[in-house]
């Protein structure tokens, strides 16, 4: 028996799912309105229908969060200010937000609005807790690849809430950093729009023998039967807003059960049968990465659906009394009758009619309570019901049935909303933008760095060796993926310092802030999403996005802005190397290759996380002049030192005249952007 208080926090994409998930035991739903959120292709919520489905949730006790989960542009922020003000007079409890733009809007124009930090965030650390609590966060929803052990020293060192995944699908990448659907098709995650390319054939073998490999499919989450050992954690989130309501009552019900203590082999068969991909994982929670945390959604699985489809639809079809209510009757000769009750927190008492004398068979306590004691049909079921009747009093049972009705909908009415809204303002920060003033760039070992460059500053990895920093008066690259080394991050960013590093490029809110605390001069790399003004205004010295268009990107105010303008972009981040769990490190071939025969590199390092990088680099060098961000990056990873020498020496020729390279190269999103 678990003895801790939970919230069971429920997706709803449709109306008839937050219905299913409300009743069948959820504390909270998550939706999405029109706009802004990370799953735009859910049926989601127009204002009035969000005001129908908080009300509705209210009246049962149930939290609305909404998602405000995806990165938002400059021209984007009046909208989002209408939407804010709306779902908040809609009564809506707290917005779940990924971009730091978004939440400094928030905060500045509705400073009563509660944010919670979506997992697209990459809170992984105490540090990147802090820099979530300092930006006015009062959760954070944790990235589902965290162990039991990380998700422990996170509770210890916050008092933020905690809210993690239960349940649902997993992504192959940590979420926030994955860019693959964006680059490969325009369609991007961090926008709402993610195709889940991930799901297609990749393999790590050779392309014919590997026919039909799907290295980037994880199975489906569960810790449905593992509740009983989470420690620090408040809310239980199911994922599954684009999946249908019999998949919410399912999922809800097995919570609640395995929280009380009650679950049964049924719940579980139920569950996977409605949805899973060749069965569960509990992998990252317990630690046990590797082949067997990879499926795909196989024919049985969606033959064994139907099967349980029509049973557990019968679970919600009627409205299930969750909500306990005591009942006060009293009845006194020559006075209106009055019925007390107390629900949600509430006591309310309505009057009834003037009792008369029974002439034959009068009214008893008992009967009384048994008849006021019929809440079916509503949310609620009678806990204490009581009745006080002088003697030899009639009153007719539908009056009776009247007060009862006329109480559960005085209790069930919620209160007049006010929203503490401060006017639209847009950015005033106004800074020059008139073409790149100098480069950067970072390498994935200090072999790659010719022994002339036109760099200002240089950045090699983490673990490079002192000597390394030293003789080519490098800043330090922090890894992005940081789980559970926060510590040796900040032990060896102390030597560095002491060795006379100065600087550090940044990818994760958690490094940053610790670096800067540290004492090192920060640069943000593009890990951190920078996607708008005000985010750029938070972030010191920072690359933008590359899912920007070089446009966008060159109309973005913020002090110290940066573009990659050559590399192979990043890809994902993954904690589970997809070449490791398919053929072993042995057999590493140093790439995957998807269906149509293209090869993406793969980069381990020491640290908890692999990168997949584009196929292919970005090139932009012979398209410089429209660049306008204060400087340019080069983003050096498979290359070697003489492939370096190249792209210099093609930059120092294209500021004569435009050269194409002799290799296959993409525009990235620079030009077609992301949807």
């Amino acid at each position: 028996m678990i003895n801790m208080k939970f919230e069971i926090l429920a997706p709803a994409g449709s109306m008839e799912s937050l219905i299913a998930g409300v009743r069948s035991g959820a504390n909270a739903v998550y939706l999405g309105g029109k706009l802004f959120n990370a799953r735009r292709n859910a049926g989601n919520f127009y204002d009035e229908e969000l005001k129908q489905a908080v009300e509705y949730c209210h009246q049962r006790c149930v939290k609305v969060y909404l998602t405000l989960n995806i990165l938002v542009k400059d021209e984007e922020f009046h909208q989002l200010y209408e939407a804010v003000k709306s779902a908040l007079e809609a009564g809506v409890d707290a917005f779940i937000v990924q971009d730091v733009g978004v939440a400094k809007f928030i905060k500045a124009h509705f400073p009563d609005a509660r944010l919670h930090g979506s997992t697209q965030m990459s809170i992984m650390s105490p540090k990147g807790a802090e820099f979530a609590k300092e930006l006015g966060f009062k959760r954070i929803v944790l990235p589902r690849e965290m162990s039991k052990s990380e998700i422990e020293e996170m509770a210890k060192s916050t008092d933020l809430e905690l809210e993690m995944f239960v349940h649902g699908a997993l992504c192959m990448c940590v979420s926030g950093q994955c860019y693959l659907s964006s680059v490969l098709g325009s369609r991007s995650g961090n926008r709402g729009l993610c195709a889940q390319p991930c799901r297609l054939p990749f393999t790590a073998r050779d392309e014919k023998e590997g026919k039909g490999d799907c290295v980037l499919s994880l199975k489906d989450l569960s810790l449905v039967s593992l509740l009983n050992e989470f420690d620090g954690v408040m809310s239980l989130k199911i994922e599954g807003r684009m999946k249908r309501p019999e998949y919410v009552a399912a999922a809800v019900s097995a919570v609640k059960k395995a929280i009380n203590g009650t679950i049964e082999p049924k719940d579980e068969y139920a569950l996977k049968s409605v949805f899973s991909r060749s069965g569960f994982t509990d992998g990252y929670f317990t630690g046990k990465l590797g082949r067997d945390m990879f499926g795909t959604r196989q024919k049985e699985d969606v033959l064994s659906a139907k099967e349980v489809l029509k049973e557990i639809e019968q679970t919600y079809k009627n409205e299930n009394p969750l909500l306990p209510m005591d009942i006060d009757f009293v009845c006194r000769e020559n006075q209106p009758c009055t019925l007390t009750a107390t629900a949600m927190d509430k006591t309310v008492t309505v009057t009834g009619d003037i009792p008369e004398k029974a002439i034959n068979k009068p009214m008893t306590e008992e009967s009384v309570i048994q008849r006021l004691s019929k809440l079916g049909g509503t949310q609620f079921y009678p806990q204490k019901v009581t009745a006080s009747i002088d003697d030899g009093l009639i009153l007719p049972v539908s009056k009776l049935n009247e007060l009862r009705r006329k109480a559960v909908d005085e209790i069930t009415k919620l209160p007049e909303i006010t929203v503490n809204a401060k006017p639209f303002t847009p950015t005033e920060k106004q800074y020059e933008k008139d073409g790149v003033k100098y480069l950067t760039a970072s390498f994935k070992n200090a072999d790659q760095i010719p022994d002339r460059h036109p760099f200002k500053h240089v950045f090699i990895p983490l673990d490079s060796s002192l000597d390394d920093f030293v003789d080519n008066r490098a800043g330090v690259v922090l890894p992005r993926g940081i789980f559970g080394i926060e510590n040796e991050i900040k032990d060896r960013l102390i030597k560095l310092k002491k060795a006379g590093v100065t600087k550090a490029l940044c990818g994760n809110a958690g490094t940053y802030k610790l670096a800067k605390e540290t004492g090192f001069e920060v640069f943000g790399d593009f890990g951190l999403n920078v996607f708008n003004s005000l985010s750029a205004q938070e972030f010191e010295n920072c690359i933008l996005s590359f899912e920007l268009t070089t446009q966008q990107a060159n109309t973005v105010q913020g002090e110290n802005t940066g573009t990659i303008v050559y590399g192979h972009l990043p890809l994902m981040l993954t904690r589970n190397c997809p070449i490791k769990s398919s053929v072993g490190c042995y057999n590493c071939q140093g790439r995957i290759t998807d269906r149509m025969g293209y090869n993406f590199p793969v980069i381990c390092s020491k640290y908890p996380c692999t990168e997949i990088l584009n196929s292919v680099p970005v090139y932009m060098l012979d398209r410089m002049n429209e660049i306008k961000t204060d400087f340019a990056h080069f983003y050096f990873s498979t290359e070697t030192k003489e492939q370096v020498e190249n792209i210099i020496s093609l930059y120092e020729q294209n500021k004569i005249k435009k050269t194409k390279p002799d290799f296959k190269y993409t525009r990235g999103l620079y030009q077609r952007g992301a949807i």
